[in-house]
């Protein structure tokens, strides 16, 4: 049982960032500014997170030490905003794949 916890730890962390990443997009406006800083903004919420998870549930995160806690959570941030990115990636195609239909 424990095995599936240490296995669901990572995609937790990254849905975590994914959205409070997405509710810092849209609190700001989607401003330019603030747009610049979100991989790096994403890297510390999943560090945050990481650790807070090693503290608080023991045996969640697979870390002998916080340091592999930090670079796990930062890890999971990255994956996050790779995640966000890739819908993104995958929606504007398609959008764009109908408007050359029209023409």
């Amino acid at each position: 049982m424990e095995q599936y916890i240490e296995l669901v730890s990572v995609p937790v962390i990254a849905a975590i960032v994914y959205w409070v990443m997405n509710l810092i997009k849209y609190t700001t406006n989607n401003n330019e500014k603030v747009l610049r800083f979100v991989p790096l903004m994403a890297v510390a919420c999943g560090a945050v997170c990481g650790v807070i998870a090693f503290y608080a549930v023991p045996g969640t995160v697979v870390a002998d030490n916080v340091f592999v806690a930090l670079v796990i959570g930062g890890a999971s941030g990255l994956s996050a905003t790779g995640t966000n990115q890739i819908i993104k990636q995958l929606t504007s195609n398609k959008k764009e794949d109908k408007t050359d239909d029209k023409e």
